[in-house]
């Protein structure tokens, strides 16, 4: 395989299970990595880490987990929350990114409402786990109308996923993206070959804002998927191997 390897980074509150659809086409055209990120699926929270929670702690994961691997360079995709973290290692690693993939995500920080909100999650999480009433409440905007209407599957499918992830883990996710920085500046020094992928009828990330972070990516190409919401992956597979295929190389 000529190309790089290939990263993907999940959605919060997902883990590697959502990008099952796309595994077996990416495969096919490159190695393809797909790390639960701390404290969600498999991967735990550090034993004894008393750090506040942050984006960058993820970033330096997924550093650690390409020096064990011993790649020098990769190919980053990331979905929502996994955007933030591909965001944060451009900062920290910027020559270990060959190209890029933002789904679902956006370059902004919270807003005080939305870091509150982050916050109520995290603490409810703690006290009552996460089983039931988060997927509840998640559902309606994680997945487009389309997608509730018509794919019953889809729908439990990221039921079962978010039911599953631990409470910590949520509670450490939420609070580290309250606490992310505006990477508007980081963006624009983009040098690697960047694709933006939204859902048209993507409720938590209208396809204004990615057009938003596309044009703040120099040379940045946008692709919008019909009848697809925040977790597109899961909803539109095909059209997110083909843009995914174009920054491989």
């Amino acid at each position: 395989m000529s190309s790089l390897p290939l990263v993907l980074l999940h959605a919060y509150p997902l883990d590697a299970r959502m990008w099952d659809s796309v595994r077996a086409p990416l495969s096919e055209r490159t190695r393809l990595i797909t790390p639960d990120q701390r404290g969600l699926g498999q991967t735990p929270l550090p034993e004894g880490g008393t750090a506040a929670p942050s984006l960058d702690h993820a970033a330096r994961d997924v550093v650690a987990l390409l020096d064990r691997l011993e790649l020098d360079k990769v190919v980053v995709g990331g979905s929502s929350m996994g955007g933030y973290v591909a965001m944060a290692l451009l900062r920290l690693a910027p020559e270990r990114i060959g190209g890029l993939a933002f789904i679902g995500t956006k370059a902004t920080a919270d807003t005080p409402e939305a870091r509150e909100n982050r916050l109520n999650v995290a603490r409810r999480a703690e006290t009552e786990g996460t089983a039931g009433w988060l997927a509840d409440e998640m559902l309606p905007t994680l997945l487009g109308e389309t997608t509730r209407r018509r794919r019953p599957e889809v729908v439990e499918r990221v039921r079962e996923i978010v039911d599953g992830q631990p409470p910590a883990g949520v509670a450490w996710a939420q609070r580290a993206m309250a606490a992310r920085p505006d990477s508007t500046d980081v963006l624009r020094t983009v040098d690697v070959p960047t694709v933006v992928v939204a859902g048209e009828e993507d409720a938590v990330m209208p396809p204004e804002v990615l057009r938003d972070l596309a044009d703040t990516v120099p040379n940045a190409e946008l692709v919008v998927v019909p009848e697809a919401g925040h977790l597109i992956p899961l909803e539109a597979p095909e059209p997110v191997v083909d843009a995914v295929s174009r920054v491989l190389g």
